[in-house]
């Protein structure tokens, strides 16, 4: 008896491709394809779902990760892998946190979908050692301490040094001294340019 496989992704071509994967293999049967994660409880209330593959940042809002966190406390026999383009680190403990079984990245990936799904299936959990390594300017991602990431993350997230420094318990001064070190070390001119290009890279993805 075949698996019965939910997708929950936005974006067209990563959505045909895993509902090629899933149709090319007798071992799993797909159930639905769709665009938020808003709505992927009701599929699971309404109907048996054995696996989910379930997207980070939705268009809409949505959020896979805390989708996630949701069914794994409503339904805890099913399956789910995070499955994200977006290099985010806080991504791999975010969803290890929210019960995630696996996580799979779209543009690298050390086995291939159908391999981490049978797996997933037969109980291992697949995570990747770590995000990928992506340009920030005149270094990689990699090169960032955690805490330079926390507080790009927050200044991308729009608040004040002040605010920063609240949040994460630390002083103004630190704060500024994290700010213009990333700035010193990227080659960014301003911290709005920093912020606007550690977003569209995806190193991190505010309110996640």
């Amino acid at each position: 008896m075949a698996y019965k496989v939910l997708i929950v992704d936005d974006q067209v071509l990563p959505r045909q491709l895993f509902e090629s994967i899933v149709e090319s293999s007798d071992r799993y049967e797909l159930v639905a394809a769709i665009q938020s994660a808003k709505v992927a409880d009701a599929y699971c209330a309404k109907t048996h779902i054995d696996l989910i593959l379930m997207d980070v940042v939705m268009a809409d809002g949505s959020c896979g990760i805390s989708a996630t966190k949701r069914i794994k406390e409503s339904y805890p026999d099913v399956k789910v892998i995070i499955v994200t383009s977006m290099p985010d680190a806080m991504f791999l403990d975010k969803a290890r946190d929210a019960g995630a079984d696996s996580f799979w990245y779209k543009e690298v990936q050390d086995a291939p979908m159908l391999e981490v799904m049978d797996r997933t299936m037969a109980g291992e959990h697949i995570y990747p050692d770590g995000a990928p390594v992506v340009g920030m300017g005149e270094i990689k991602s990699n090169e960032m301490t955690e805490r330079e990431l926390d507080v790009l993350r927050l200044l991308a997230e729009g608040l004040t040094d002040k605010e920063i420094a609240e949040t994460l318990s630390i002083g103004l001064s630190t704060v500024r001294y994290h700010v213009n070190n990333l700035l010193s070390k990227t080659g960014f001119t301003s911290r709005t340019a920093l912020a606007v290009y550690a977003v569209r890279s995806g190193i991190v993805v505010p309110g996640i």
